[in-house]
């Protein structure tokens, strides 16, 4: 996906637009919003694919289905139509439910992730250093050392610094739906 591989990009619709297009038929949606559906998840995929850290850890089919599931609910919520994605046994084309756990685990990863990055950067310079220098396998009397602290200073700044954090992830709107 990475070098816009028009083969691939064939197979992909070839093998898995049908099974996006029956999913959202099934739950209140048109033709047309299943082609967008399916485009919008793949434009997904391209850009995660494009990060250097990106690592798919689940089947592809599994993952790409459900990006489609999630947009497709966010779009049902705009709409504001009560409906559920249903998932059939019946149906041998979509992917089983071990793969769909391991999609949800690794996208759920991701998602806390990025709210840790993205509240890491909120606490101040010399926490995230200290946080980083922490978190990077060196011993505390290392990174005392690297910042010219004291160790016991370095441990109490640790320790406010990590109370800050969290005390920002949990404020985050984001916080309750990612199941921590």
């Amino acid at each position: 996906m990475r070098n816009n591989n028009q083969k691939l990009l064939d197979e992909l619709y070839a093998k898995y637009s049908g099974k996006i297009k029956w999913m959202v038929l099934k739950n209140n949606g048109s033709e047309d919003d299943a082609a967008d559906i399916f485009q919008e998840a793949l434009i997904t995929i391209y850009h995660k694919a494009k990060r250097d850290d990106f690592e798919l850890t689940c089947p592809l089919d599994a993952f790409l289905y459900l990006i489609c599931k999630k947009k497709w609910l966010n779009i049902l919520s705009k709409r504001k139509v009560i409906g559920k994605v249903t998932i059939t046994e019946e149906d041998r084309s979509i992917p089983g439910e071990d793969s769909f756990l391991l999609a949800e685990e690794s996208l759920l990863l991701e998602e806390r992730m990025t709210l840790l990055k993205e509240k890491i950067n909120e606490i101040g310079t010399s926490c995230r250093e200290l946080l980083q220098l922490s978190w990077s396998g060196k011993s505390m009397e290392e990174v005392a050392n690297l910042l010219d602290f004291s160790y016991g200073y370095a441990r109490k700044k640790k320790s406010e610094c990590m109370a800050k954090l969290i005390e920002l992830v949990k404020k985050s709107d984001k916080y309750k739906s990612l199941k921590w």
